[in-house]
């Protein structure tokens, strides 16, 4: 019997022009918790790809226990009892919790479907494993926590010993959190084998027996997690010294810069999602928004910044009512915007960083010549300009092509493209999702630099640890309601974990 539940050896992955894999080795226990750590782009996801099938190795092997397996699609990893719980959930909003499980091999008894005995499948692994989730619940009724529990129940419905779990804490209050990490130390006394993809070194060192990881592609090494601190662990990881501590120093708010008043925000199909919001945010200070994912916070942004119609209420931004202006009247007037989702809403992928870097001012005098016509000379020029000022690591400089980047450095192209633009108010989303602890350490930093210079910053982020330790004040959200205003140092992440979920007590003590 093979001392490794899952062993790869030597895996190789190409894609055009990148290295994914070089050569890396894997080597898992049975039941036991195994983290994979690295940079963006250091493979982690292509590996992990590979063993669930979704990708196809160029060379290496892979053994389940010793012997030697050829996984050539998702349905051969289910088959070899695989099972694999991604970030973004794939569940159909308006099935139930049973439906959704059983979804791709319904049982049936005489040709018929037959829920009945899928159900009772599922509410004796829900009980068994403490999962405490109701089969016959909608998925749209359910929080996102228990929605997460669905996804774990599918693996196991399939009969999964080797779990993986990509970020599985992204979009989860801190309580959510905490049970988390008791669901996977449960699936590990069951016998359950553990792989848990994070950059959350803190998670790490509470769940993980042990840690692999990769840097550029490569393997750096594998460590008993007991035996590393967190400091260690992000230097394997970014081969560096990495800086944990915020440096923000004290410093007097001034006047108010934007100033939201009673926002009523509807979505596409009607459905009231931010309701009767009020808040300002003053000169050189940050705002954070705290709230579980999905609490009116997309359309909150979209209302501000012009891409969804504001139903009620009004914007004031530096003294003028903004609520009826275009997007580049909105620009134009001092608000810069960093989204949530840097390839959807932040970057034309196909365009290069000097392009993306002109998208929102490509027409004033400094980009174009006689006629109208573009100076891309000049675009290049302050491109290359923003390259270097801002650390962003490209193939072929100013004429790269942004969907080539990192996420790390895509990111920085927008911080870049914004900041350059010195916006009266910079509306920051999600700064530092998916990034690794090199690229959040910048990203963070930069952030405090704006607030010094007296910038109005409001901060809308599922990370607590990040609104505690940017923000001056917070304001939590849910169900597109401001359940309270805080200092910063008035109150803990567990507080406000407790008003993300809706608790009007806690925000009155």
């Amino acid at each position: 019997m093979s001392e490794y539940a899952i062993e790869m050896r030597g895996i190789t992955k190409t894609f055009p022009g990148v290295v994914a894999n070089d050569t890396v080795t894997l080597q898992v226990r049975s039941q036991e918790i195994h983290a994979l750590l690295g940079e963006n782009g250091a493979g982690k996801s292509t590996l992990m790809s590979i063993l669930f099938g979704s990708y196809s190795a160029d060379s290496g092997q892979i053994f389940l226990d010793g012997a030697e397996v050829f996984i050539k699609n998702p349905n051969v990893a289910t088959a070899l009892g695989i099972g694999m719980v991604h970030q973004h959930f794939k569940l159909v909003q308006n099935y139930s919790v049973t439906e959704n499980i059983v979804l791709g091999m319904e049982p049936t008894k005489r040709r018929l479907l037959d829920l009945k005995s899928a159900r009772a499948k599922v509410a004796r692994l829900s009980e068994q494993y403490g999962l405490s989730v109701d089969p016959d619940a909608l998925i749209e009724d359910i929080s996102v926590g228990q929605q997460q529990r669905v996804e774990i129940l599918k693996t196991l419905f399939r009969d999964a010993k080797i779990i993986i779990f990509d970020e599985p804490t992204a979009v989860l209050t801190p309580q959510e959190i905490d049970e988390l990490m008791e669901i996977l130390r449960k699936l590990r006394r069951e016998g359950k084998t553990i792989l848990l993809i994070t950059h959350k070194l803190r998670e790490i060192k509470e769940v993980a027996d042990r840690c692999t990881v990769l840097r550029r592609g490569r393997y750096i090494g594998t460590v008993d997690v007991a035996g590393v601190t967190e400091q260690e662990l992000a230097e394997m990881m970014v081969g560096r010294a990495v800086k944990f501590e915020i440096d923000k120093p004290d410093q007097q708010a001034g006047r108010v810069v934007l100033s939201l008043k009673g926002l009523e925000v509807t979505d596409s199909t009607g459905l009231t999602k931010v309701r009767d919001l009020s808040l300002d945010v003053h000169e050189g200070e940050i705002v954070g928004v705290a709230g579980v994912d999905g609490n009116g916070q997309s359309e909150l942004l979209g209302a501000i910044t012009g891409l969804l119609p504001l139903s009620q209420g009004s914007i004031i931004l530096d003294g003028k009512n903004i609520e009826r202006y275009t997007i580049r009247e909105r620009i134009e007037a001092g608000l810069g915007y960093i989204p949530e989702d840097r390839q959807k809403f932040g970057l034309v992928a196909d365009f290069t960083i000097a392009e993306n870097s002109a998208l929102k001012n490509y027409y004033h005098r400094r980009y174009t010549k006689r006629f109208g016509l573009l100076d891309f000379s000049a675009m290049d020029g302050e491109a290359d300009s923003l390259i270097e000022q801002f650390d962003i690591r490209s193939a072929e400089g100013a004429a790269t092509k942004a969907g080539s980047l990192s996420g790390g450095n895509q990111q920085k192209v927008i911080v870049a493209r914004e900041i350059s633009l010195s916006p009266k108010v910079l509306i920051v989303a999600q700064p530092t999702r998916g990034l690794d602890v090199g690229a959040i350490e910048y990203i963070r930093r930069r952030i405090i630099e704006e607030r010094a210079k007296g910038r109005a910053i409001l901060l809308v982020s599922f990370e607590l640890d990040e609104i505690m330790n940017l923000c001056d004040r917070i304001a939590t959200i849910s169900k597109g309601q401001i359940i309270a205003v805080n200092r910063q140092d008035e109150v803990n992440e567990y507080q406000i974990g407790l008003m993300m979920a809706g608790s009007r007590a806690e925000a009155a003590q």
